[in-house]
């Protein structure tokens, strides 16, 4: 088996997206306006500019869209994580719901329009 490491999101605006997720994650990143990666306690997210993506590898962006990954952070309370994202009038996608699989969650969307689940694990339905 792999082990899974890191996704990185590729972006026209690398500073707001890093911006973004420095606050809703409440954590620091590493590196620079071109590339930058937060550390959590799982798999890395990365950021790069689509620019840097090209002169990597002309051409490989085209046709790539923006804004279709989902992705999916652990959390402690949903509930408390909703009401402060509400103050950081973030674009909330729906707000905190429960479901049969154990887990009560609240989506909503970064810049570039990805959806971002922040969950907590809860009893499941029986």
């Amino acid at each position: 088996m792999r082990r899974f490491i890191s996704i990185c999101l590729i972006t026209k605006n690398v500073r707001r997206l890093r911006d973004f997720y420095r606050t809703v994650l409440e954590a620091g990143c590493e590196g620079n306006d071109g590339f930058v990666a937060f550390s959590t306690s799982g798999a890395q997210l990365c950021i790069f500019s689509e620019q840097g993506m090209e002169e990597m590898a002309p051409g490989c962006m085209e046709g790539a869209g923006h804004g279709s990954h989902a992705l999916e952070f652990e959390v402690d309370d949903a509930d408390a994580e909703y009401e402060r994202l509400k103050q950081l009038d973030v674009a909330i996608v729906k707000p905190p719901a429960t479901y049969p699989w154990g887990q009560r969650s609240v989506w909503f969307r970064d810049p570039d329009g990805n959806i971002v689940d922040f969950y907590a694990r809860v009893a499941a339905a029986t």
